[in-house]
């Protein structure tokens, strides 16, 4: 019999299939806000329209944007924004664009709360883990200042309590994680992912499906989080490959969003990731590799990794992915290779001789200690990274 335990958060609403701007001009009415800031992609509000909808739909509750938040949300970025959002004496953040925002948002909140204004003030806010794989979470008040996410990638780190900030001194990603920082609410609105590139939306969809697979493969698995994970894969198993023949196709995104969406599910209710999540944190933060890159490249060697211990329930995998009878690790391997992403740490640009520093980093992540075939060293890290090389 099943044990477990299912834990549900702070966020208020999702939005789905409604015009952004709008909708967050409703969100923040209903707040109460009046002194609205913006965090977000430097390239949409550059060469898009997207961002100025916002700030005409937010009217006099406009104070203010930020809009370099650089990939892996380095804390000297998250202190700026934390900064001009101060100066500007914000009561809610809105943030529009990728992961990095979405996540870089959430630790300007911890922030904003806390009066950091340096990147080393940070440190005593961060999750740490002990050798065992333990975390340990410091305690401290949840923010005051709210944000609503609007994505424009399919990460899923809108859904999350976590945010992955970048040590640019160590070149590790870390972990902030409260139950406080969860956004209030988020708008999934299909158009405004448009103008993100091609490889940007579907890698990170491909992470979406690293989340519903490793989700339904946790140690922590469960029957609530089971259906809406299959149900995630067949979303984005159809969805993604859509936008790939067509651009255009506003269905095909909302499907991908939701898919993400789904996704999530587990995550956010307290179910461990395994090898997969914990390799692509350390080659985004410690090797500058694309958060979605990481996904393509590692999931189907992991899965491959991991047969020996959950090869029979590796098959739903497959066949939610509409390729009953086949290894999951070559269903994931085709699909991925068939959205002309990368599928080998190689093509990254990371050098050989920087693997072993990477499998040592991969220690400092918990989910590499909840990965279902048990890892508890470096060399066995490194047997996935042979692998994926």
């Amino acid at each position: 019999m099943d044990r477990g335990e299912v834990a549900f958060t702070r966020m208020e609403k999702v939005i789905f299939g409604e015009d952004a701007a709008a909708a967050a001009k409703a969100e923040a009415q209903r707040l109460g806000a009046e002194n609205v800031f913006l965090l977000v992609s430097g390239t949409l509000n550059r060469e898009t329209d997207e961002v100025e909808k916002l700030r005409r739909a937010l009217g006099n509750t406009y104070c203010g944007t930020h809009d370099d938040m650089p990939a892996h949300s380095p804390r000297e970025a998250v202190v700026a924004c934390a900064n001009a959002m101060r100066e500007a004496k914000a009561d809610l953040l809105i943030s529009l664009g990728g992961g990095s925002t979405t996540d870089g948002g959430k630790a300007v909140t911890i922030c904003l709360k806390h009066g950091i204004d340096t990147a080393d003030g940070m440190e005593p806010f961060r999750t740490v883990v002990d050798e065992n794989g333990k975390r340990h979470f410091p305690e401290y008040d949840a923010p005051d200042v709210r944000q609503i996410v609007i994505p424009t990638t399919l990460s899923g780190g809108e859904f999350n309590a976590r945010a992955g900030i970048t040590n640019s001194a160590l070149r590790l990603k870390q972990s902030f994680m409260h139950p406080g920082i969860i956004p209030v609410s988020v708008i999934l609105d299909p158009k405004v992912t448009v103008p993100t590139p091609e490889w940007l939306f579907l890698s990170t969809g491909i992470r979406a499906v690293d989340h519903a697979v490793e989700t339904y493969l946790s140690i922590d698995a469960n029957a609530y989080t089971d259906g809406a994970c299959l149900q995630a894969l067949r979303l984005l198993g159809e969805g993604l490959p859509r936008v790939k023949a067509d651009p255009s196709d506003l269905d095909a995104r909302l499907k991908c969003l939701m898919g993400a969406w789904m996704s999530m599910t587990g995550v956010i209710t307290g179910s461990r990731l395994g090898a997969s999540h914990a390799i692509g944190h350390i080659l985004g933060g410690s090797a500058g590799v694309p958060h979605g890159h990481t996904s393509c490249i590692m999931l189907p060697y992991v899965l491959k990794w991991n047969e020996s211990v959950n090869g029979a329930r590796q098959k739903e995998v497959a066949i939610a992915m509409g390729r009953a009878g086949v290894p999951a690790s070559d269903v994931l391997n085709d699909f991925i290779c068939g959205l002309d992403m990368p599928r080998t740490i190689r093509e990254t640009g990371v050098e050989e001789d920087d693997l072993p520093r990477l499998a040592e980093n991969c220690m400092l992540d918990d989910w590499t200690f909840s990965n279902p075939r048990e890892i508890r060293s470096p060399d066995q890290v490194m047997e996935i990274l042979r692998m994926a090389w």
